[in-house]
């Protein structure tokens, strides 16, 4: 039999545990990230647990009558240890499903995590879910290099790295955010926008996440021209945040940064990501945005939202 709990704090530690040796956790839905912004949702994970051991963990919050995993998170999803098998991931799934139905809530919103994302073959939660009726409600597409195989620079970006390397442009990795951050806020509210992070919480999350929240900029007399934040999956780089002064995008220093990590900074890795290029859930895509990360070897992948009906 498989026990469910709703999480509490005395399972942090067990449940970080599981996730950092899990099959298909990132960092994303370790505890100490989860909870730098736990004041704007209402966390409803659940620990699974069976013999004892905890074998899942399912990170979700409240919304009304949903239940999504996970409201502040790119990805949810059923977090799974090596062991686990099909047959125990349908029992979890479906167990899943009748608890929260129990408390009564209508619906849960699963965030499946792509497989590039996998340690390990993961996708027993996809057979699950359409054993479960699951139906799919959002697609987006995301953009992705294969390093081992890439797809080379278009034309005009090996233009701008040449510029670049012309220029002496410098491509540095910076502990301190509070430059970057000024400059990444002005560019974001020409579109009306900010980052989903203040200042005061990239920091934060930098001091607990050293290894995996790193930010790389192009200088030029140590002028601030450009910058990237990495999140470090493992196997997948992802940037986070992208961002060029006006003479940086001139020069076309964010091209040289790019080009820098895929070549060299992360050249051992599998896959180096770009992120999203679609809005209004997925209905919309934009076509100009999309393109640039084409034009540097990007191809895509869907990132899949399920709904499960619990009427």
């Amino acid at each position: 039999m498989i026990e469910l709990c709703k999480y509490n704090p005395e399972y942090q530690e067990q449940w970080n545990a599981l996730v950092e040796s899990s099959k298909n956790g990132i960092f994303l839905v370790h505890r100490n990230y989860m909870d730098y912004h736990k004041d704007r949702f209402i966390d409803h994970s659940i620990v699974l647990i069976k013999g004892k051991k905890i074998m899942a963990v399912f990170p979700a919050t409240e919304n009304g009558s949903q239940i999504i995993s996970h409201g502040g998170l790119t990805f949810g999803s059923l977090i799974m240890s090596f062991d686990v098998k099909a047959v125990e991931i349908f029992e979890a799934l479906n167990q899943v499903k009748y608890y929260y139905k129990a408390l009564g809530f209508s619906e849960i919103i699963y965030k499946a995590v792509p497989s590039i994302f996998h340690k390990y073959p993961s996708e027993e939660d996809l057979y699950a879910l359409f054993r479960l009726d699951a139906k799919l409600v959002r697609r987006d597409i995301s953009s992705v290099v294969k390093i081992k195989n890439k797809i080379r620079f278009s034309e005009s970006k090996r233009q701008a790295v040449t510029k670049c390397e012309k220029l002496e442009v410098k491509i540095i990795e910076n502990n301190n955010f509070d430059e970057y951050w000024c400059l990444l806020t002005d560019v974001l509210s020409k579109f009306g926008t900010s980052p989903v992070h203040s200042l005061e919480e990239i920091n934060k999350l930098k001091k607990l996440f050293p290894t995996q929240i790193r930010l790389f900029e192009a200088r030029k007399d140590d002028v601030l021209l450009a910058g990237i934040v990495i999140y470090d999956y493992g196997n997948v780089v992802h940037t986070q945040y992208m961002a060029n002064s006006q003479y940086g995008r001139k020069i076309g220093a964010l091209d040289f940064i790019n080009q820098k990590l895929i070549e060299d900074v992360f050249n051992d890795r599998e896959y180096y990501s770009f992120g999203i290029s679609t809005e209004n859930q997925g209905m919309y895509l934009n076509e100009g945005l999309i393109q640039q990360k084409e034009m540097m070897g990007s191809r895509g992948i869907s990132i899949d939202f399920y709904s499960i009906a619990l009427n």
